[in-house]
């Protein structure tokens, strides 16, 4: 049996998130997990490539959800390893308005803890891809919230996601950071 420690390190809530650049369509960089437009918070959502109908049918439904995030100011961007040229393929089955960012490198899918995984076979892709994940990184950059897989059938509800996000950020209710505890 091997040791799965050697493998992956994972992200902690409550730990800064770390300085990630990557292109998106416009030939721009941008830095995931940082400020975007009036919001004081960003959702970042990794997501596997084209070749992954459940990340298209994901993509299309966060789509549906970004206005309320940005009702209570938080910003999306979703990310994956895909090049250029496979998100704009890909962007033919999306009906999504947010910015997508492409090329995420292996040593910054280890950075963030996510779970790679390579091909299957050339159909699939053709580089190592990471597992669904998604972040919610509030107004110090820090990570308030985080969801790991290892496969593309473990993904959050949305529209509990969005319902738990409103919580956290009302702050009458006061909630921390939560899972920061060792020991």
């Amino acid at each position: 049996m091997t040791n799965a420690s050697q493998y992956t390190n994972k992200l902690l809530p409550g730990s800064p998130f770390p300085k990630i650049n990557c292109p998106v369509l416009n030939s721009n960089e941008v830095e995931l997990g940082r400020v975007q437009q009036d919001a004081a918070w960003q959702m970042v959502v990794v997501y596997r490539g084209q070749h992954c109908p459940m990340c298209t049918q994901y993509l299309n439904q966060l789509e549906e959800i970004k206005q309320s995030l940005q009702d209570i100011g938080v910003s999306l961007i979703a990310v994956s390893a895909d090049s250029e040229a496979q998100l704009l393929t890909h962007k033919e089955k999306l009906s999504v308005s947010y910015p997508i960012a492409f090329e995420l490198k292996p040593e910054q899918m280890n950075a963030l803890g996510l779970y790679v995984s390579q091909p299957r076979n050339a159909q699939e892709t053709d580089h190592l891809f990471a597992e669904p994940a998604v972040y919610v990184v509030n107004e110090h950059g820090t990570v308030q919230v985080v969801d790991i897989s290892n496969n593309p059938f473990v993904r959050p509800d949305l529209s509990t996601l969005l319902r738990g996000i409103t919580w956290i950020k009302n702050p009458d209710n006061n909630y921390p950071i939560r899972g920061m505890h060792k020991g």
